[in-house]
């Protein structure tokens, strides 16, 4: 009865003591949130109804840039890479909880050992020594044991090791998200951009096609002698230059069509976009509240998870301070020879519990939760930096967009008075009287107008598309960590 009393009272101390966990308790970092944006007027807020959907790409209305992204998502190499760090920290998180587990392990050998062996001296005759051989004596020894240690968390050290673990996991879920988002952005902003130039190089055809009829017209009254020489080397110099600028043109498109090849995971050569006329109409945006955006941003979440990991450290740190406790036990059969292996004489067993602890160190242990504390106070200067940053980025692109919006509306109208004058000098000159010189002037005037139209159009497209990712796309806290190895 008191020895059935001792085990008991020795399994409820350790119970007891697994119960205890060293290390601060995890509590996320205080933030000064604003409760609103300041360029957020005008704006129409988000509601919960409102949400931004998870293909956000599909608010500008191109099925050719859905099936992008859809290559994009299946073949992208910086998201596989991604990917495979998330399932890496799978398996780490996988290696920290087989620690709670007792090993198990099998060993099994045989050894041979000899003895003896060569010649010795036996005794003497009449004076004269005499010599003899001794056997050598070998022997074979066949061994099997299974062993079984377990070590206890008593100090909560494989706990906050676990923790660590899990919370870098989270991290990692985010930073894929974070890459999708990156990813997908950097898409729809190429293709944005294609497009706007394929409106651009549309223009410019357009252009050209008058260019070459003013030529025309000029060479024709050149020939009738109204018009000097000059007029007509102005306008073959204007219509060079326009062909010039097409060729330019066609370079720029390039590069961006060669940046989404990339983006999809196939060589440049392997793909070509058709141009077409037309660019996709700007998106509404609903703007969060900052306070949300905390958890729409796949990177401030990830941010915030490596500090909970960071602050998990410091446990695992201090939890060298304390002794480990393993129990193990073994037993098995040896025997000279495989006859009557499992009899009782050739068993051997041993069972019983090991403590091991630092007497000195020399300040081993206290630099080690130094660096713990240290590593989490980066962590949380960078998870504060990180959500600064997420503010700056979307009052940056609320401005962008409200002054582009203004700017537009100018635009247009700065855009139809170029037209009206292009309109009334070329009749004049078609009469006789104004020279070519006001012709070229206001045709370089209305060309510019049309292209910074354009420009300005499409830098709005670009602009949508970065604020929309400055929130956190269609993304949502714990997407992807919903999946646990």
């Amino acid at each position: 009865m008191n020895r059935h009393s001792h085990r008991l009272s020795f399994i409820a101390l350790s119970l007891l003591l697994s119960a205890c966990t060293v290390g601060p308790d995890y509590q996320a970092p205080a933030l000064n949130t604003p409760e609103s944006f300041k360029q957020v007027a005008g704006w129409k807020v988000a509601e919960p109804a409102a949400q931004m959907p998870q293909n956000w790409w599909s608010l500008y209305g191109d099925a050719e840039l859905g099936a992008l992204i859809e290559r994009l998502n299946a073949n992208n190499q910086s998201l596989a890479s991604a990917a495979a760090s998330y399932r890496q920290a799978q398996a780490i998180v996988r290696g920290a909880r087989a620690g709670f587990l007792p090993q198990i392990g099998l060993d099994t050998g045989v050894s041979r050992a000899g003895q003896g062996g060569g010649s010795s001296t036996i005794g003497t005759t009449e004076g004269v020594s005499v010599s003899g051989a001794n056997a050598a004596s070998v022997s074979k020894t066949y061994e099997a044991s299974l062993g079984v240690s377990w070590e206890l968390d008593l100090w909560g050290k494989l706990r906050r090791q676990l923790e660590a673990d899990q919370a870098s996991l989270e991290a990692s879920a985010a930073d894929l998200a974070a890459v999708r988002l990156s990813q997908q952005s950097q898409l729809v902003q190429s293709y944005l951009q294609l497009r706007v130039l394929d409106e651009q190089k549309r223009l410019l055809e357009a252009t050209l096609a008058a260019y070459e009829r003013s030529l025309k017209l000029t060479e024709n009254q050149y020939n009738a002698g109204i018009v000097p020489k000059s007029d007509v080397s102005q306008a073959q110099s204007q219509l060079h230059g326009t062909r010039a600028q097409l060729i330019d043109l066609e370079y720029q498109r390039a590069q961006f069509e060669h940046a989404i090849a990339v983006l999809i995971g196939v060589a440049p050569s392997e793909l070509s976009l058709a141009p077409r006329a037309g660019v996709p109409d700007l998106p509404v945006v609903p703007a969060s509240v900052p306070s949300r955006l905390l958890e729409r941003r796949p990177d401030i979440a990830a941010a915030e998870r490596r500090v909970m990991s960071a602050n998990a450290q410091i446990g695992v740190a201090e939890a060298a301070w304390y002794p480990d406790l393993t129990l193990s036990a073994s037993g098995g059969y040896r025997n000279g020879g495989l006859d009557d292996w499992f009899s009782m004489p050739n068993r051997f067993w041993s069972i019983g519990p090991s403590f091991a602890t630092v007497l000195f160190d020399g300040g081993l242990i206290r630099s080690q939760v130094e660096q713990a504390e240290a590593a989490y106070d980066i962590s949380v200067a960078d998870y504060r930096q990180t959500v600064l940053t997420g503010f700056r980025e979307v009052e940056d692109y609320l401005v962008q967009l409200d002054v582009y919006t203004r700017e537009l509306a100018a635009r247009e109208q700065a855009l139809e008075s170029a037209r009206e004058a292009l309109r009334l000098v070329e009749n004049q000159y078609k009469a006789g009287t104004v020279d070519y010189n006001a012709v070229v002037s206001l045709q370089a005037s209305a060309l510019d107008s049309e292209r910074n139209w354009l420009s300005l159009k499409g830098n709005r497209l670009l602009a949508s598309a970065q604020l929309i990712t400055a929130l956190g796309g269609g993304w949502q806290a714990g997407e992807e960590a919903a999946s646990r190895p």
